[in-house]
């Protein structure tokens, strides 16, 4: 660490990445109460997964985004680094309330495509300190660039 910053118990600040992540998530859930019944009214391309395929997927994604957060913090990255993350994490948390409980979905189009740039950013940056960091971010974006082609797909079908 440099001298300039305070040294920080790295067990608690892993417990922090993860209570964001949980904040993500917990918005994201209360704005998808009526996701279930949303997502069967919706004419869907035939190659859309069940319904139930998403909280497992997002609950595997959080994780791994903690600890990319985490494992570039260990490296004294720099800050903006960190805002193109959280900047990420913001339209992660945007996208469900958008898509479901706003029943839009071409903002949620709109969402997810900022989204896929400010991931791609934010692996490009924490590629520079920890090749760990940006490869535990892959999955997210593949998962995003699937989540795209579904929301542009029903974007089209509905």
């Amino acid at each position: 660490m440099s001298q300039h910053q305070p040294r920080h118990n790295p067990w608690l600040v892993l417990c922090g990445f993860f209570g964001l992540l949980a904040i993500v998530a917990v918005v994201s859930a209360l704005a998808a109460t009526s996701a279930r019944t949303v997502y069967t009214r919706l004419a869907l391309p035939s190659w859309a997964p069940p319904g139930w395929v998403f909280s497992p997927v997002w609950t595997v994604l959080y994780i791994t985004i903690a600890f990319a957060g985490w494992l570039y913090w260990r490296t004294d990255g720099e800050t903006r680094t960190f805002a193109a993350y959280g900047i990420a994490l913001l339209f992660t948390m945007f996208w469900t309330p958008l898509f479901f409980a706003g029943g839009s979905a071409k903002l949620a189009l709109v969402d997810v495509v900022l989204l896929d740039v400010a991931v791609i950013v934010t692996i490009a940056l924490f590629g520079k300190r920890s090749r760990l960091a940006a490869a535990l971010l892959l999955p997210w974006l593949g998962w995003l660039w699937f989540t795209t082609a579904l929301n542009a797909a029903v974007v089209t079908l509905n």
